[in-house]
């Protein structure tokens, strides 16, 4: 079962409805589930190691309150601008505010070569 939410947005002074439809099959709070990805990258990094579910539910939850937080800041940089399209150069800026300035060189380079393995193929 699905229903739709509609939200009003102000974007270059227009007002618009955005619709959303929410489903109710995975989760309850909208939380994605990274525990495969942690799992692949520990093993990929360690393979001996193991790790705990408790330790892999905190680290999903640190994952999405970081993704949270950056796609907020991103948004609120977008609206800064008075754009309507969230750009690259948006989400790279919301990760130098956020994050040390050495982790955040490397997400943006990691995210950036990401960016193009994703095209090339």
């Amino acid at each position: 079962m699905a229903r739709n939410i509609t939200k009003h947005k102000r974007c270059r002074g227009h007002q618009k409805a955005i619709s959303k439809k929410k489903s109710h099959s995975g989760t309850e709070s909208g939380l994605r589930n990274f525990s495969l990805y942690i799992n692949r990258v520990l093993k990929e990094v360690a393979p001996q190691r193991s790790i705990s579910s408790r330790t892999v539910d905190i680290m999903n939850l640190m994952i999405n309150d970081m993704f949270e937080r950056i796609s907020t800041e991103a948004c609120n940089l977008m609206c800064y601008r008075k754009r309507c399209t969230l750009t690259p150069e948006d989400v790279e800026k919301a990760v130098h505010l956020l994050l040390p300035e050495k982790l955040a060189r490397y997400a943006v380079a990691f995210g950036n070569e990401a960016v193009q393995r994703y095209v090339r193929s």
